[in-house]
């Protein structure tokens, strides 16, 4: 495992020799355009387990991505490498359709002080919630970025994250309800405390959300990754193309339904994917909104 190889795997050239939030910005940024956030080999009869060098081995050498655990994993890695104070915490995502935060903590973020201020780093949560820049952890500040203002607040040493969004427009209006749509303009995201956490803390909720059918995982195929301008996505057969600030306060969204034998083309085409076994896509219906 090197530096080197893994900034040849994002495309980021550039300096190195200052740990500050306009390096981590760039760095980040790099990743988040680069390594897909996919759940893939639950799909296709892989295991997806934790462990640093197979983690390594299958976003760098492979040229896969993979879910927070993995993919703020490895970030983590490279940032401790580079000389960054960074730190793991563990969040609980928001269900939209329970109207309520997970009783299990299954999100894995990075937490990077720079300067006595702490910020969180989050390149493992995809879609319209991926956020595009580090956050600065203050409450009630509105953080506009490209995919939207995102804001902090806490409450009881508990801190929560929500988005709010732009209008949305949609040439194909058979997707106008889909539940592929945010239909909320403020959502909240996940909840966490700055209770630091290890890769061990998360071992099980590997195992459970590859293997419960009560999983979002388990229950949708997921392939999204950023873009310069927005992001794109694959939920089963539905590729999302989404492009932000399209016209003023709004998002351009559009819908395209795939052939099976048109599945493996996309993903090599828009996403840089090359599975070793065969995917199987599914898309249960109500379990994800973008």
């Amino acid at each position: 495992m090197n530096l080197e190889e893994y900034f040849a795997r994002t495309g980021y050239n550039g300096s190195l020799e200052k740990q500050d939030l306009e390096t981590l910005t760039n760095i980040f940024q790099h990743h988040i355009r680069a390594v897909p956030f996919e759940n893939l080999s639950i799909h296709c009869g892989e295991k997806i387990t934790l462990g640093l060098e197979h983690v390594y081995n299958k976003i760098v050498q492979r040229k896969r991505g993979g879910w927070c655990m993995e993919n703020n994993q490895l970030l983590g890695w490279v940032l401790k490498r580079l000389g960054y104070d960074a730190s793991f915490l563990g969040a609980f995502v928001f269900n939209p359709h329970q109207n309520a935060y997970a009783t299990i903590m299954t999100h894995l973020l990075v937490k990077v002080v720079i300067d006595g201020k702490a910020y969180i780093v989050d390149g493992g949560f995809g879609v319209s919630y991926q956020m595009w820049q580090p956050m600065e952890l203050v409450s009630g500040k509105d953080q506009p970025q490209a995919p939207g203002i995102f804001r902090f607040t806490e409450k009881n040493a508990i801190w929560y994250l929500e988005k709010v969004r732009r209008k949305q427009y949609i040439p194909n209006q058979n997707f106008s309800n889909s539940d592929l749509l945010e239909k909320k303009e403020c959502r909240k995201v996940y909840m966490f405390s700055l209770e630091p956490r290890t890769v061990e803390d998360f071992h099980f909720q590997c195992t459970y959300l590859q293997t419960s059918p009560d999983s979002l995982f388990t229950k949708k195929s997921i392939c999204t990754l950023q873009t310069t301008d927005g992001f794109r996505a694959l939920i089963g057969w539905t590729l999302t193309e989404t492009t932000y600030n399209y016209k003023e306060n709004m998002d351009l969204v559009e819908f395209i339904t795939l052939e099976d034998e048109e599945v493996e083309k996309t993903l090599k085409e828009k996403f840089n994917i090359t599975l070793d076994r065969k995917l199987v896509p599914i898309n249960v219906k109500g379990f994800y909104t973008i």
